[in-house]
């Protein structure tokens, strides 16, 4: 039912775009595009800064005894 409606809403707003003439409606249809894209790049970055705040920072005395492992069994097998 929400789509119907978002259908119907976006085709009276072309028409009433398309009557105000190409330039007036040409600078309103940008900016509700802008704003579209603008909005969802934001909400984007929101999103992003919520799901990396929750990763695990590395820890980097374990990633060195890490390589220190790898280095040693290397060298045992060679």
């Amino acid at each position: 039912m929400y789509l119907l409606l978002s259908i119907i809403l976006s085709i009276i707003l072309g028409y009433a775009l398309l009557m105000m003439g190409p330039l007036v409606g040409g600078l309103l249809a940008f900016g509700i595009v802008a704003g579209t894209l603008f909005r969802g790049l934001y909400l984007l970055n929101e999103i992003h800064k919520r799901i990396t705040k929750d990763e695990p920072k590395p820890d980097a005395v374990k990633e060195t005894y890490e390589t220190y492992i790898r280095e040693r069994e290397n060298k045992s097998q060679a």
